[in-house]
C-alpha cells in the first residue's frame, strides 16, 4: 500500500515537472518581436532625442534607414527577454530587454567606455514626431561653421539640404574629412531637425532658420556638443582636398613597416610593392567613412585585377589592446571580403598627433580616411585628404571618376 501511494507521488511529481517545462517553454516562445517598422530613440545632451527608423524581419534582421541609405544587421541574440544587437563592422552594441513592440537599454562602445541608454518602439515610420508645418526653406547649398569662438575645435563645413513640399529634409554635411553621411529629418516650424546613425555615428543636428541664415547646435551620441552657424550660399566650395597633405621638405617617399592580423611586419620596401602602383589607405575600422571607402576599393580592385597594382591600408585604432584591434580588423576583413592588408599601425588611441609620429614624413595626417598614390618608381604623385561618400551624390561621382582615371594613367606609365 505504502509502496503504492508513493508510486503515484512521484508520477504526480513527474507529471508536474513536465507541466513546469511545457509552460516555461511557451512562455519563452511567447516573447517575441513584433515584425515592421520601429522608431528608436538615443538619449543625447539637452533632454534632446536623437531617431532613427528601423524594421525588424520575421527572420530576426534589422534593417536601419538614413535617408537613401539601408544598413542591414543580422548578428542578433535573443535570450528571454534580452537582446544584443550587433553592428556586422563597427563595435558598438545595442543591449537591453523587450517586450513584443519596445525595446528599452543602452547603446556601448566598449573601447571608448561610451554608454548612451536607448529606446525602440513597434509601429511609427515618422522620424521626428509633433512637428509643426515648416515656415522656412533649407533647401541648397550653405556656407557652415562649427565651434567659431574655440580656435582649437573651429572648422568649416559644406551643407547641401534638400526640403521636400512636406517638410521632409535630407542631405549630408561635407567636412574636409569627409561627409557626416546621409541625414534625414524635417523642418519643425522654422527649425531643421536631422539625424543620422550608422552603429558608428549617432549624430542630431538643431538649428533655426532665419531666411538664408541657420543657427544651432551639432550633438555626436551623448559624450559631444557643438555649435554651428551657417549662410545660404551657392557659390561655397571647401579647399581641394589635393592640397591638404603632403611630403614634408627633406623627405623624397613614404616609408613604414607594421604588422598585419597575423604578427608578420609588411614594409613598403618588401618585394611585393616594387616596381608597382601602389595606393595606400590611411583609415580606422570605426570609421563610417574608411568602411564605404574600404568597400569602393575592395570592389575596384576586384573588377580591376592587376599585376602591378597593390593596395595596402594602415589601421589606427582605438582599441585598447592590441588583440582587440586585430579583431576588429579581421571583423572589417571578413565582412567586406577586403583583398589587400590592412596593418596594425596603431592602436589605444586613434590620435591623430599620435599618428603624425607614426607617419613622419607627412606635414600631418589630417583625416581618417586619406589615401596616397604612389607610382612604378615609388614617387609619391598625389594625396587624397578624407572621403566624399554616397550621401555627397555628385561629389561622391566625382571622386570615382578621378580616382579610377588616375590609376589609369600611373597604370600605363
Amino acid at each position: 500500500m505504502f509502496k503504492s501511494n508513493l508510486l503515484v507521488v512521484i508520477k504526480n511529481i513527474f507529471r508536474l515537472f513536465l507541466l513546469l517545462l511545457v509552460l516555461g517553454s511557451c512562455s519563452s516562445e511567447g516573447v517575441h518581436l513584433r515584425p515592421g517598422i520601429w522608431r528608436a530613440t538615443l538619449e543625447v545632451q539637452d533632454g534632446k532625442e536623437l531617431p532613427f527608423n528601423l524594421e525588424f524581419s520575421e527572420e530576426n534582421t534589422i534593417r536601419i534607414f538614413n535617408a537613401e541609405e539601408v544598413i542591414e544587421i543580422e548578428d542578433i541574440i535573443i535570450e528571454g527577454d534580452s537582446i544584443i544587437i550587433e553592428h556586422p563592422v563597427f563595435e558598438g552594441v545595442f543591449k537591453g530587454t523587450f517586450s513584443e513592440e519596445k525595446i528599452k537599454g543602452n547603446f556601448i562602445k566598449p573601447s571608448l567606455d561610451r554608454v548612451v541608454p536607448f529606446e525602440m518602439n513597434y509601429g511609427t515610420s515618422t522620424r521626428f514626431i509633433d512637428t509643426k508645418n515648416a515656415t522656412e526653406t533649407v533647401s541648397g547649398e550653405w556656407e557652415m561653421i562649427f565651434s567659431a569662438h574655440s580656435e582649437e575645435d573651429r572648422y568649416i563645413g559644406k551643407g547641401i539640404f534638400d526640403q521636400k513640399e512636406d517638410g521632409r529634409v535630407t542631405g549630408t554635411i561635407r567636412t574636409i574629412t569627409g561627409d557626416y553621411r546621409f541625414l534625414e529629418g524635417a523642418m519643425d516650424g522654422d527649425t531643421m531637425k536631422l539625424s543620422t546613425f550608422d552603429g558608428a555615428h549617432a549624430f542630431l543636428f538643431e538649428a533655426e532658420v532665419k531666411d538664408s541664415l541657420m543657427y544651432g547646435f551639432f550633438y555626436s551620441g551623448n559624450h559631444w556638443k557643438e555649435p554651428f552657424s551657417a549662410v545660404l550660399n551657392p557659390n561655397y566650395e571647401l579647399p581641394d582636398a589635393h592640397t591638404l597633405t603632403f611630403l614634408k621638405e627633406g623627405y623624397e617617399s613614404l616609408d613604414f613597416a607594421f604588422p598585419d592580423t597575423h604578427g608578420d611586419t609588411i614594409s613598403l620596401q618588401d618585394k611585393r610593392f616594387q616596381n608597382k602602383v601602389v595606393v595606400v589607405q590611411i583609415m580606422g575600422t570605426w570609421c563610417p567613412n574608411c568602411l564605404e571607402e574600404t568597400e569602393y576599393y575592395t570592389n575596384y580592385l576586384r573588377e580591376n585585377p592587376s599585376e602591378v597594382l597593390e593596395f595596402i591600408s594602415l589601421a589606427f585604432e582605438y582599441a585598447p589592446t592590441k588583440a582587440r584591434a586585430i579583431r576588429s580588423v579581421q571583423k572589417l576583413q571578413n565582412s567586406l571580403n577586403v583583398p589587400y592588408p590592412i596593418l596594425i599601425a596603431q592602436y589605444g588611441s586613434s590620435s591623430k598627433q599620435k599618428a603624425n609620429e607614426k607617419l613622419p614624413m607627412l606635414n600631418h595626417v589630417l583625416s581618417y580616411p586619406t589615401t596616397i598614390f604612389i607610382d612604378k618608381k615609388g614617387t609619391i604623385r598625389k594625396i587624397h585628404t578624407g572621403f566624399n561618400g554616397k550621401a555627397t551624390g555628385e561629389k561622391y561621382d566625382e571622386f570615382t571618376r578621378e580616382f579610377e582615371s588616375f590609376l589609369s594613367q600611373l597604370l600605363m606609365e
